[in-house]
């Protein structure tokens, strides 16, 4: 259903609230910007609510927005009232939360012979990173992404967009509780890896060939020493130039391909 351009204005002030995440908690709704992600929502059921599009854009995609139950015309102006991008593209999904327990993900994964590889991320607050890295595990092949501690909001908007997708690709748990996090993850047979910069264990000499969880810290400071202390092992990434150290999204598309390369080369 297309619904026309004269209503479409006034329904777009009310998705504009999705911007705040206590609005967005309250609904269990957010918006994802852009065709990619888009496409994305479109591609999970039940997941898109809403499709707000200018004209022009309509028409540009529209085989991508065919999928779609119901699109809303709006104006240009209108549109860039749901997107925070310097030149948005034209297209903004109302979609529903797609988060899901831990135990949910673990469980579907153990009916695909279980999870091999899993990214963990300890109070990450930076919105573009946290996205660069649910799309980093998404190309990686792991099979579950965990936001723990107070880590940034994965329908934040920016978090979407750094997405390109991927947030539709894999599942994304929410568990503040860190602890809570690594014993389940023991317990579905992952061995669990800290980042650090100064262990003495080298990522590259290091067996990666088994069923890994890489635990990554917050940015600015890293990863606190009782939760470095909680994991089976912690790992160096080798710096071999004057670097200090690598940034998170960086570090964690190192990691998580070292450990893809070594499971694929030994075979499920």
């Amino acid at each position: 259903m297309v619904t026309p351009l004269s209503a479409g204005n006034a329904r777009v002030k009310e998705a504009r609230k999705l911007s705040r995440r206590s609005v967005r908690s309250e609904r269990r709704l957010f918006l994802a910007d852009g065709p990619k992600a888009v496409e994305g929502a479109l591609g999970v059921p039940g997941c898109v609510v809403e499709v707000f599009a200018t004209p022009d854009a309509a028409a540009q995609f529209e085989e991508l927005l065919a999928p779609a139950e119901r699109v809303t015309l709006v104006e240009d102006r209108a549109l860039s009232g749901l997107s925070d991008s310097v030149t948005p593209a034209g297209v903004v999904a109302v979609c529903r939360f797609v988060d899901v327990g831990l135990d949910e993900a673990l469980a579907s994964a153990a009916e695909r012979g279980g999870a091999r590889l899993v990214t963990v991320c300890h109070e990450v607050r930076d919105p573009g990173n946290a996205g660069t890295v649910v799309r980093t595990s998404d190309a990686a092949g792991a099979d579950l992404v965990v936001l723990t501690g107070q880590s940034v909001d994965p329908y934040n908007p920016k978090t979407v967009r750094a997405t390109v997708g991927s947030l539709f690709h894999l599942p994304v748990v929410v568990e503040p509780d860190v602890d809570v996090a690594l014993a389940a993850l023991r317990a579905a047979g992952l061995a669990v890896l800290a980042t650090d910069g100064s262990a003495r264990e080298d990522l590259f000499t290091t067996d990666l060939s088994g069923p890994t969880a890489w635990l990554l810290g917050n940015e600015a400071h890293g990863l606190p020493e009782a939760v470095a202390d909680a994991a089976d092992r912690r790992v160096a990434i080798p710096i071999h130039g004057r670097a200090e150290s690598l940034n998170l999204s960086t570090a964690a598309a190192v990691c998580l391909y070292a450990s893809a390369r070594a499971q694929r080369t030994v075979g499920p």
